[in-house]
């Protein structure tokens, strides 16, 4: 059973969304407060974590930041009003995906589904075909680890799928619909401003390689050569 953290400072919110989860196998752990939260995730074994923007002590993009720091943990964020700079700026700084309150409990679960599907998926597809070498970039699914020039980095969830799609076909193009049908696992709403903001993330944490092509009116590629040997 997959334990997700619920960050949130409503105390009618959690008992009845923990109820509901249940019904899918997923266990939900409440905290009300930043604070807590962050302790509890310290302690280890979550899955992924929901994030209240609205918070206490903190908001939630600042916890978002906090988190990132930390570790490549899926996000998804619940933005006040659905305002699209909350979602803008919950993206930017690393969430993986974000739900407008007030929210039905089985989108959010759905949205959560996908990404642990995800997961599941991407270390699947590892076993299948082992790293992916190029010249200068190394993507290992199974670990979820990508090396360029030989250093590690830090990629979110949602950046490392991303980079993981593009180059399973390099030279491909994929459209932004594509990217967001296929990362989120769902048709979604069509948020092509999503793609941009995480392709832009992306590409600054792999400079100097200049690896993700943009191609005007129709997506990106990744224009890098395969490599036989690991990346150097």
């Amino acid at each position: 059973m997959h334990r997700i953290l619920l960050i949130d400072d409503d105390a009618q919110l959690g008992a009845p969304l923990a109820a509901y989860f249940r019904r899918f196998e997923l266990e939900l752990v409440h905290a009300l407060t930043p604070s807590n939260g962050l302790a509890q995730l310290a302690a280890g074994g979550f899955d992924a974590a929901i994030l209240d923007v609205m918070l206490p002590e903190m908001d939630g993009f600042e916890l978002c930041r906090t988190i990132r720091k930390q570790g490549d943990l899926p996000i998804v964020m619940l933005t006040a009003r659905g305002d699209v700079m909350d979602r803008v700026v919950g993206l930017e700084l690393g969430a993986d995906d974000y739900l407008p309150k007030p929210f039905e409990p089985r989108e959010l679960v759905a949205r959560l589904q996908t990404v642990l599907r995800r997961l599941r998926a991407g270390g699947a597809v590892a076993g299948a075909q082992g790293p992916l070498e190029f010249e200068g970039l190394s993507i290992d699914a199974a670990r979820r680890s990508v090396l360029r020039h030989g250093e590690a980095l830090e990629l979110t969830g949602t950046e490392f799928d991303l980079l993981h799609l593009l180059a399973r076909e390099p030279g491909k193009v994929f459209s932004r619909d594509d990217i967001l049908n296929q990362l989120r696992g769902h048709e979604a709403e069509l948020y092509t401003r999503a793609v941009d903001i995480v392709v832009s993330r992306l590409r600054k944490k792999l400079e100097p390689l200049d690896c993700i092509k943009t191609l005007r009116n129709a997506g990106y590629s990744l224009a890098l050569r395969r490599s036989a040997a690991p990346a150097p």
